[in-house]
């Protein structure tokens, strides 16, 4: 059999995909527990035993892997000023795979050099200025950064007339240092794929050394990226289409983690009315933003102070003190899963929230602006009202009991002026495909098309139950 092995390092489990290259099919799935605190291949091993039993001993032609064990790949972001280049810079990290811990903008300060070299990113990226224009933060940054501890590598990405004098200034520290065409070369410009491929580079060469993914290279040909950036390069696949092939086009994924949720659009987000205004940095037609505050074990508390108490207490029918109880226990044991009516309630509200809150951040949204001509409408963000279509991963989606109540209810929640969807159609990553997906779309993207399209692509898999 011509068959491809696609792995997914993931912070709790190994997930192996197994796929035929001839017939576009999946041919079978396995986990088991990630062991990225002792050596990475003993739990890849087990989970490969696994997959061995249900369709016997293959000879794979292509073993492909992505990672977010060990905690992912962690990022600090600098830049000139938090609605522009610092912003441009955390668009890229997130397009990147990259979790974003921090940004700085303006000035670091001694204290911010400290911060910095406790957080220890696994990449910093620094950037400042459109090309031309203010060169001064960007050379002061790149003088303190030479200063902070640790020797997590530096990506300069920001005016080009202050590059040469910032990497200079780099190179005399422990830090190792990359450079990037500018992210934000003019005003309101984005450019971010250069600054998102270094960014690849430097997971490639140095952070799957760094988090002891090597061990298991014995058993794989190649890591090629992090999970939520194979995740990126399926759904958008799955929206473009290859060739002739017409793909599914504008989507919205969520994936609703332990400790994050993640965001995924593939669409323009223009304005739907004519009369709406545009205002502030463009969006990029593929994003993805984490929310490192929501998560549905150890960021539950997250969800609760963001949305308030009498929300969740709305949501899931139970009182204040059941809902700290429920709370409280998945502080005490991130692992546990619903044991009772009252946590199953609490948990369908719980990610009814995080979805909610998450969609809020990462669309854009109305502002109504009086002006001498009468009231105008500004928009800043991706208008995502017309998108209808929702893919979910993240066990507490996929295993939900009544999945079509929690997206429901978390579009019910945000305010009109919030452009979030108005009404999906929701279907559940129920064989973890997207990042299996991502990995094969590098090696053979007719395969990786075809498959995606014809498990989240029919009528009928919209049923979400």
């Amino acid at each position: 059999m011509n068959a491809a092995l696609l792995i997914d390092f993931g912070s709790t489990y190994t997930k192996l995909s197994a796929v035929d290259l001839d017939d576009a099919r999946l041919i079978g799935r396995s986990q088991a527990f990630t062991t990225a605190s002792t050596d990475i291949s003993i739990g890849l091993q087990k989970a490969l035993d696994q997959l061995h039993i249900k369709i016997g001993a293959i000879d794979f032609k292509v073993r492909l892997a992505c990672s977010s064990a060990a905690g992912g790949l962690s990022m600090v972001a600098s830049g000139l000023v938090p609605g522009l280049t610092s912003k441009a810079a955390k668009l890229a990290a997130f397009g990147a795979g990259a979790k974003v811990i921090k940004t700085y903008a303006y000035q670091l300060t001694l204290e911010d050099i400290e911060e910095i070299g406790r957080i220890n990113p696994d990449i910093l990226l620094l950037s400042g200025g459109i090309d031309g224009g203010n060169s001064e933060v960007i050379i002061h940054n790149a003088g303190m950064l030479a200063g902070a501890s640790g020797s997590f590598p530096v990506v300069i990405a920001g005016n080009r007339s202050a590059q040469s004098e910032c990497e200079a200034v780099l190179r005399q520290s422990n830090h190792p240092v990359y450079t990037a065409p500018n992210v934000m070369p003019e005003m309101n410009v984005l450019n971010i794929e250069p600054v998102t491929k270094v960014i690849r580079e430097i997971f490639l060469k140095r952070i799957v050394l760094a988090k002891g993914l090597n061990k298991a290279s014995a058993l794989l040909d190649n890591i090629l990226m992090p999970t939520p950036s194979a995740v990126l390069s399926a759904l958008t696949l799955l929206s473009k289409g290859i060739g002739k092939q017409q793909g599914l086009g504008d989507l919205i994924a969520v994936d609703l983690g332990g400790a994050t949720t993640d965001v995924y659009s593939i669409a323009k987000g223009d304005p739907v009315n004519p009369s709406t205004v545009l205002r502030g940095l463009p969006e990029p037609l593929v994003k993805r933003t984490v929310e490192g505050d929501l998560g549905m074990r150890y960021n539950a508390q997250g969800i609760f102070e963001a949305i308030g108490g009498d929300v969740l207490c709305d949501l899931s029918g139970l009182s204040k003190e059941t809902v700290s109880g429920v709370l409280k226990r998945y502080r005490e044991d991130p692992a546990a899963l619903p044991a009772s009516p009252e946590e199953k309630k609490a948990d369908q509200a719980l990610a009814s929230a995080a979805i909610s809150l998450a969609m809020t951040r990462h669309a854009g949204r109305l502002e109504r602006v009086f002006t001498p001509i009468g009231p105008v409408y500004e928009q800043t963000g991706k208008d995502l009202t017309q998108t209808e279509r929702l893919i979910v991963t993240g066990g507490a989606l996929i295993y939900a009991d009544d999945l079509d109540r929690i997206v429901e209810n978390a579009l019910k929640l945000p305010d009109a002026m919030s452009l979030v969807p108005r009404s999906v159609k929701t279907v559940r990553d129920k064989e973890y495909l997207l990042s299996a997906m991502g990995l094969l779309s590098s090696y053979a993207p007719e395969v990786s098309f075809s498959l995606m399209k014809a498990y989240f692509g029919k009528d009928d898999m919209y049923a979400a139950d």
